[in-house]
């Protein structure tokens, strides 16, 4: 069966590459699942989504990612994150924190644009970590 080759990236560092079987990321114009002999797309990822990378033999990596893009083409994933977070280094304790802080913010000022950025972006980090939000 085929594979996807994907390679994940932020300004910061590479996140991931590798084979994988399906990658699953939230877009602008709504969340798309990429499998092999996907046809080419070109994607504006959301600012607080998720991005799953699935691979049915080693687990699926998952991601917070603030930004960026996303391109199939020829089974080529290339995820291109403003910034990212891979759940397994999200810290639990501080994205919930950050979270409460957030959304009292918001409910003291409901015009907060910094908080609710702040809140999707804790959100995240929180779902990439497996967290219920």
């Amino acid at each position: 069966m085929a594979k996807l080759r994907v390679g994940f990236v932020s300004p910061e560092r590479e996140l991931w590459s590798g084979e994988a079987d399906m990658v699953i990321a939230k877009t602008v114009e709504g969340e798309i699942g990429i499998m092999p002999n996907h046809a080419p797309v070109l994607g504006v990822l959301v600012e607080g989504g998720v991005v799953r990378i699935k691979r049915a033999d080693d687990g699926d990596i998952v991601a917070a990612v603030h930004g960026g893009f996303i391109s199939i083409a020829n089974n080529d994933v290339s995820i291109l994150a403003e910034a990212a977070e891979l759940g397994t280094e999200v810290d639990v304790a501080a994205a919930k924190d950050a979270l409460q802080r957030a959304q009292a913010s918001i409910e003291a000022d409901q015009e907060d644009a910094d908080a609710r950025l702040e809140a999707k972006r804790a959100a995240a980090r929180l779902r990439a970590a497996g967290e219920e939000v």
